[in-house]
């Protein structure tokens, strides 16, 4: 399945986004040259939902230039993939909430604890998407 103009993620690519698949993350830097990350995914509706750290590299990519592109290639088949390549706006708020769901979900832990005791601010990052593909 691949529509050129498909903005909306058909089923396929639903159910390995919510198969709790690691994502690649690809930001760009300021260089142009792109930056990807390993991370955790939530989806809500068409729209993806990520969490980063406020002033981390990620964040500073996505405020300087918010195009974004997920891919997920679930481990027991890797050869079907879901991509979706969108616009990125970021939020603090529901930060922990988020970062504490994607633990619970990808670990089975009730809190994500590698910010506790720090002054990092969570954001949610929400991802848009302007194609999505699906193979």
């Amino acid at each position: 399945l691949e529509g050129d103009t498909l903005t909306v993620i058909p089923e396929a690519g639903r159910a390995m986004l919510d198969a709790k698949e690691f994502a690649s993350v690809a930001t760009l830097l300021p260089s142009g040259q792109p930056h990807v990350s390993i991370m955790w995914v939530e989806r809500d509706g068409d729209d993806v939902l990520l969490s980063t750290v406020k002033g981390r590299r990620k964040h500073l990519n996505l405020e300087r230039d918010p195009r974004v592109t997920v891919l997920v290639c679930p481990s027991d088949a890797p050869y079907t993939y879901v991509e979706v390549r969108g616009t990125a706006t970021m939020t603090e708020e529901g930060g922990r909430e988020l970062i504490d769901r994607l633990c619970t979900a990808y670990t089975g832990a009730d809190r994500y604890t590698m910010d506790d005791g720090t002054d990092n601010v969570r954001v949610v990052v929400r991802v848009t998407p302007d194609k999505v593909i699906v193979r």
